[in-house]
């Protein structure tokens, strides 16, 4: 055997080079790593930026669907922009250009307009942004069932409407009078909305099926404002003060309804869905609310956030989910099993 130095030198020569190699290797391989450990990949959830438009933050519903995004995005590190389209559809698409243009990573929006918003989703999609819709349909509801979710939408997270509707009605039924038709007044929530549409054919089919006599005498829109429940209502009893029960769409407008109803001493049986909000559990507690349906808008702006994370980070994932939440009945019973998020 040869010691190194007996060696000829061509031979040393390549020795010292194949350790000059794996020198550079090994340098190479560690400093690839600390990059990777430092790059866009490992900290994604740092640098997104999530743009969330909802309908109105005058209203407390949409302020807890922001609370909601807000908590899961600051949990994810992901920051948010929210912008304030205070009612208004064309503002509402002002928002939305605004986002695009500041390249968020991932768009939510509650629509104002159904039917309008389709043209949203469409802009939003054709520029490569996941865009998840939350609380109301995208589309037309003549035409397109809640669970059939617009094409471009990464997800749909609401409630299922129809059957919110259908709890209000069962609730109904052991309210209405026996042995004669009774007389009902529905205080409908923005024109536009969907879930005018969707509450009404709940509430009805809930009421066909369970062998109810009754007519609807009156059927007038509101802004989900507690003033315009009250008003609607003020005009809805003076012209049919026999009205045995009135179904609000929503918790909002019943407080103003039953404002209404203690103004004028009628004996009125007053019920609404889109519930569980503070100044509804209270007027269930009271007894100026017969019952209303759970609703939880806090959680459905965290569900928001987390349908629009998945698809950010993840662009496998499938387009067109729809996500929901359970809707039970409350009155004063169980108002436990409805805490107030609005």
């Amino acid at each position: 055997m040869l010691f190194g130095w007996q060696q000829p030198k061509a031979i040393r020569e390549q020795v010292r080079m194949e350790k000059y190699l794996r020198l550079l290797t090994t340098i190479a391989a560690t400093t690839f790593a600390t990059m990777l450990s430092l790059s866009p990949v490992a900290s994604l959830a740092k640098e997104l930026t999530f743009g969330y438009v909802p309908g109105s933050m005058s209203y407390p519903f949409n302020v807890a669907t922001a609370r909601g995004f807000e908590a899961e995005a600051k949990a994810a590190g992901v920051k948010t922009v929210v912008l304030d389209p205070k009612g208004d559809v064309s503002n509402q698409g002002n928002d939305i250009d605004d986002l695009l243009a500041r390249h968020v990573d991932a768009i939510g929006f509650l629509p104002l307009d159904s039917v309008v918003a389709t043209s949203f989703v469409n802009k939003i999609d054709r520029a490569n942004i996941p865009v998840v819709a939350v609380a109301l349909q995208v589309g037309n509801p003549a035409e397109r069932s809640l669970r059939d979710v617009y094409p471009g939408l990464s997800a749909l997270v609401a409630p299922d409407d129809v059957i919110e509707g259908e709890r209000a009605g069962q609730l109904a039924l052991g309210l209405l009078p026996k042995g004669r038709v009774a007389k009902i007044g529905i205080i409908e929530g923005a024109p536009g909305y969907a879930v005018v549409t969707q509450r009404t054919k709940g509430f009805e089919d809930a009421l066909n099926a369970g062998g109810a006599k009754y007519k609807v005498v009156s059927a007038q829109p509101t802004d989900w404002s507690p003033e315009q429940g009250e008003a609607v209502c003020q005009n809805m009893l003076t012209a049919h003060p026999d009205i045995d029960l009135i179904f609000s769409q929503a918790d909002d407008m019943a407080i103003g309804c039953s404002r209404a109803i203690d103004s004028l001493g009628t004996k009125t049986q007053l019920i609404a869905t889109g519930g569980g909000s503070r100044l509804g559990n209270s007027a269930i507690a009271s007894g100026d609310l017969d019952g209303s349906v759970c609703v939880k808008p806090e959680l459905l702006g965290r569900l928001m956030f987390k349908a629009m994370y998945e698809a950010a980070t993840a662009p496998s994932t499938p387009h067109g989910r729809f996500i929901t939440i359970d809707t039970p009945i409350i009155t004063k019973a169980n108002l436990n099993s409805c805490p107030a998020q609005w």
